[in-house]
């Protein structure tokens, strides 16, 4: 461990019940908002054998973002507890972020393969959802809010790097195989022109990952509400297909060597991000 000031601060780890935050100094956040998997006992007793297991975490994306942010200096945020009990990254209004396509709501009813998570009359009510907006939802929104505007008032602008994952073929959700690489910026509101342009430019270069810019994920909640330019906050998500640094998607397992090459370019698009982060 190296005795740099920067470093000693990015270790500088603040633990609440419902999520980490690792705190760093330039002017990076990175939000990885379904890497949770804990389901509280009480809830997952109302819930079926389907939700066992929470087949639809985004997998060790703490693991695989955590190194990087700690070279970079960046602070990076991580919640506990699974997007089948709360979706972080969806409104609490529950409006759908994609009309008119299949989608997951705040309180997720069904897995991605549509297996119900709730046996009939088991679902949570308005009263249980409103329970855990304030006891989840509420604390992690209420960290990254203001994580961003200490990093903002340190370093002028701030970039919000929202890290998620899914299988590379998941039916329900979207035709085919999913590109190895998606970036979403909202079609290009939640940052500033020149990231999304260099970002893109970098991909195109690229021979080993297939890339995609606001594809079937334009970015979720958190990068649409939290991607201001105009108030110097710029805000991007990479959804990433899951066979680019899992060996067996179906029984996830983490490798790092195996993970070397993406967390290297990942690396690199943060770089280039926050290089051209307007000053």
């Amino acid at each position: 461990m190296t005795s740099d000031p920067q470093s000693e601060t990015l270790l500088n780890q603040k633990s609440e019940p419902t999520f980490t935050l690792w705190q760093g100094q330039i002017p990076l956040l990175i939000s990885v908002p379904h890497s949770g998997s804990e389901i509280p006992s009480h809830i997952s007793a109302q819930m079926t054998v389907a939700a066992e297991g929470s087949i639809d975490t985004d997998w060790f994306m703490e693991d695989l973002y955590l190194p990087i942010a700690k070279d970079l200096g960046a602070s990076l945020i991580s919640p506990r507890h699974s997007r089948y009990v709360i979706d972080l990254n969806r409104p609490e209004s529950d409006e759908s972020l994609y009309p008119g396509q299949t989608t997951t709501g705040l309180c997720p009813l069904h897995r991605f393969d549509g297996q119900p998570l709730y046996s009939q009359g088991n679902e949570p009510t308005l009263a249980e959802k409103h329970k855990r907006i304030e006891t989840y939802w509420r604390p992690y929104h209420q960290a990254l809010s203001a994580e961003l505007l200490r990093l903002k008032t340190m370093n002028g602008s701030v970039l919000l790097w929202e890290g998620h994952s899914i299988k590379s073929v998941v039916p329900r959700l979207f035709d085919g195989q999913l590109p190895h690489l998606n970036i979403g910026t909202h079609q290009g509101q939640s940052c500033h022109p020149n990231i999304e342009a260099q970002i893109t430019q970098y991909l195109s270069q690229n021979t080993k990952y297939s890339s995609v810019v606001n594809g079937r994920f334009k970015g979720g909640y958190i990068t649409r509400y939290y991607g201001k330019p105009k108030q110097n906050i710029h805000a991007v998500q990479l959804e990433l297909a899951q066979c680019t640094y899992l060996q067996d998607e179906q029984h996830p397992q983490w490798s790092a060597p195996y993970a070397q090459n993406l967390s290297q370019m990942i690396g690199d698009l943060l770089n280039i991000a926050l290089s051209h982060l307007p000053k």
